[in-house]
């Protein structure tokens, strides 16, 4: 905890992502994005950890983020994702998709596309909830049930799958380079395959029992067929895909709703949520119970977890260790990496060692000392 820098930044801040950096380097990232919401104006900002050679940052301690350049956005910025190292692409609360450039030689950021109200009613905008991008693809989901597929490097629409779900859907992933994930409002996952020309789900996978909410999703970077699922009543779900059509193991998180859950992008053993509840947790499993954990500090084995058994035939070493997990062996374990917290954490991101959240509390806290 003791690693962590907070910095105030006057506006609700509803999603915040670390800038690509090259898989080839080691270099750690130093730039991320924030987008607010309930504001007055909301904003689109980019920030540096960097001191630019200096000892002290204007206005600051050394570590603390200093704001690069900002724009206003239109509306709630619902989601965010990098579609490269200079563009970024944003979901609005008012349906549009914008696509913003940062010009990093002048700082400054400019809107480069956007496609409006491309999420919509018959009669009012419908927000945009959700957005993926595998550049120059970009795929948005909303609270109008629509799928659709843009290229960054066209002005009109590839795709629109119309009613995709009757709900609202709250997240969207890619499984595969032709597949993707969405989470809707009635606890299920559907995997869209863009191969097939129908606008039919290839599989829905589903929560038993009540309809909970589904908010968050997000697919293991290693082993595609691995899914982690957060919703509304804070539980962090695991599934396999491969393994029938419910939820591999079910584990307590939060006491609120959960709104992001990350994978760590180079070491999926590691995995991170943050909830409506004011906690950003870190997750750790291991296949090994005699592993040492590199955890300090906070350390909780206590999660309740309620893991299926290994599939018939089914080769231990070739099942993620998250199809495993279980807290009471002592294959789960969990930090908390905030000081307390009382207002929401609705965002977060890690790559390398550095991890950053943006909180309703109108501060982003960033962790360059992640042990992963």
């Amino acid at each position: 905890m003791e690693s962590i820098n907070a910095k105030y930044v006057s506006q609700k801040i509803s999603k915040t992502r670390w800038r690509p950096v090259s898989h080839s380097s080691l270099q750690q990232p130093d730039i991320f994005a924030t987008g607010s919401w309930d504001n007055e104006e909301n904003k689109v900002s980019f920030w540096s950890i960097l001191n630019n050679g200096g000892s002290e940052v204007e206005d600051g301690f050394e570590g603390d983020p200093h704001l690069l350049c900002e724009q206003r956005h239109d509306g709630d910025v619902m989601d965010l994702q990098f579609l490269d190292q200079d563009r970024i692409v944003t979901a609005s609360s008012t349906g549009a998709v914008t696509i913003f450039r940062h010009h990093q030689n002048t700082q400054t950021v400019s809107v480069s596309q956007q496609w409006v109200r491309a999420h919509r009613y018959p009669c009012d905008n419908a927000p945009c909830t959700g957005v993926v991008c595998s550049s120059p693809e970009i795929v948005t989901v909303g609270e109008d049930g629509r799928i659709i597929v843009f290229r960054a490097d066209q002005e009109g629409v590839i795709r629109v799958i119309e009613n995709a779900d009757s709900s609202t859907i709250h997240a969207v992933t890619y499984l595969r380079t032709t597949e993707i994930l969405t989470v809707n409002s009635i606890g299920q996952l559907k995997l869209w395959d863009f191969r097939q020309q129908n606008n039919s789900p290839s599989q829905i996978l589903s929560l038993s029992g009540d309809r909970v909410p589904l908010h968050c999703v997000d697919r293991h970077p290693n082993q595609q067929h691995v899914v982690a699922t957060g919703g509304q009543d804070g539980m962090l779900c695991v599934w396999d895909v491969r393994q029938g059509n419910t939820p591999f193991s079910l584990m307590e998180a939060h006491t609120a709703e959960m709104w992001e859950v990350h994978f760590h992008p180079t070491n999926p053993d590691h995995l991170f949520t943050c909830s409506e509840d004011g906690s950003l947790l870190h997750w750790e499993t291991s296949s090994h119970v005699d592993m040492p954990s590199f955890l300090q500090g906070g350390r909780n084995s206590s999660m309740m977890s309620h893991s299926a058994v290994l599939p018939p035939g089914g080769n231990q070493s070739l099942v993620s260790a998250w199809l495993s997990g279980d807290s009471t062996k002592g294959r789960l374990e969990t930090t908390h990496m905030l000081p307390s917290q009382t207002l929401p954490v609705n965002s977060l991101d890690v790559l390398g060692q550095c991890l950053v959240c943006g909180t309703d509390g109108e501060a982003v806290f960033v962790n360059r000392q992640v042990s992963v």
